[in-house]
């Protein structure tokens, strides 16, 4: 199984990372995947590098502006050659569901995109950055079409343990 990671491309402050890792650390005990992540800077460094620390394979997906950008040795890197919304759309077609760790504009893009596609997603709120505002305008669905679930979950080790028992029955 693939698992996009959309999270904020800035820093985002020791809770948001510490939720993200706690969310790490459930998922890495119920199977092994492989997480897509957008880049290696902001909260995606922090993801990438706690996945790497629990055995978890990570794919970067990278914007071409950050093409240069020096990842771990461990982490497959993929050029795009192409902006970061491009650089989004391949990272969310690739994954099987969407997980937010939250973020901006970039993150709520790349929900959207997975709703759209019909993915589900899975929302961490209660982070203070802007996708916390999705649980209010949208609780369950994005529009009437209902094309992609949507999970919202202020605990992230519930939201851990939600994905590993759909998935993969632990």
């Amino acid at each position: 199984m693939q698992i996009a990671i959309a999270a904020h491309g800035s820093e985002t402050g020791e809770e948001v990372e510490d939720k993200s890792k706690r969310f790490l650390r459930v998922l890495s005990r119920c199977h092994r995947h492989s997480l897509l992540v957008g880049g290696y800077w902001g909260l995606m460094r922090t993801v990438v590098d706690e996945a790497l620390r629990l055995g978890i394979n990570v794919v970067a997906i990278l914007p071409e502006e950050m093409e240069h950008v020096i990842l771990p040795p461990q982490v497959v890197r993929i050029n795009t050659g192409c902006e970061p919304r491009c650089r989004s759309v391949m990272l969310v077609r690739s994954g099987d569901i969407l997980v937010s760790l939250g973020g901006e504009a970039g993150t709520m893009t790349e929900i959207l995109m997975a709703y759209a596609m019909g993915k589900t997603i899975y929302s961490l709120v209660g982070t203070g950055l802007s996708t916390d505002l999705l649980l209010k305008a949208f609780p369950t669905h994005l529009d009437q079409r209902r094309t992609g679930e949507v999970f919202h979950f202020q605990d992230p080790e519930e939201m851990g343990r939600e994905i590993c028992k759909k998935y993969y029955g632990i």
